[in-house]
């Protein structure tokens, strides 16, 4: 199990890092690099089409602006590419997640929200799981953590506005 995690820029790292600990979390190995649509093209066109020999199987490209790294990368495998759009200082990213998700028919990418890298790890992890049953199991047993953390904040809530 195997995911890339490609960005554009070494800044998008604090945001992609939250993403890579979840894939850790969930015992899914991922490599991680720095590779630009525009400023390294040969490299990211290189990159996508070899991925799959290094054993990758799912792809999320994390990119700010013109955020044209996942399409690049889904033009040259038929990998899963989950784009995860990054803020910028231009637009709040929405020129990135606008970037991503226009995407021209037969090249897909899938996007998460803004800075959403929590959500592109989950769902690389759930198409991952298609292959690895023992990540359905772990995808179920987060969820339930998630609904336990919930119920339990919703009986604090009810406590706190009891006593007011």
């Amino acid at each position: 199990m195997k995911v890339a995690i490609v960005m554009g820029s070494d800044s998008d790292f604090p945001v992609v890092e939250k993403g890579l600990k979840i894939l850790k979390e969930f015992g899914v190995d991922a490599e991680v690099r720095v590779i630009s649509a525009h400023r390294t093209p040969d490299k990211a066109m290189e990159f996508g089409k070899n991925v799959e020999k290094r054993g990758i199987e799912v792809i999320i490209a994390a990119a700010g602006k013109a955020a044209h790294l996942g399409g690049v990368l889904a033009a040259e495998t038929t990998l899963p590419v989950i784009g995860l759009p990054i803020k910028s200082s231009t637009m709040d990213g929405l020129d990135s997640l606008l970037s991503i998700v226009q995407m021209p028919k037969g090249i897909p990418v899938a996007t998460v929200a803004i800075n959403g890298a929590e959500n592109a790890a989950l769902l690389a992890i759930e198409m991952l799981s298609l292959k690895y049953d023992e990540l359905k199991t772990k995808l179920k047993t987060y969820r339930e953590d998630m609904a336990k953390e919930v119920e339990k904040k919703d009986r604090e809530i009810q406590k706190r506005v009891s006593s007011l």
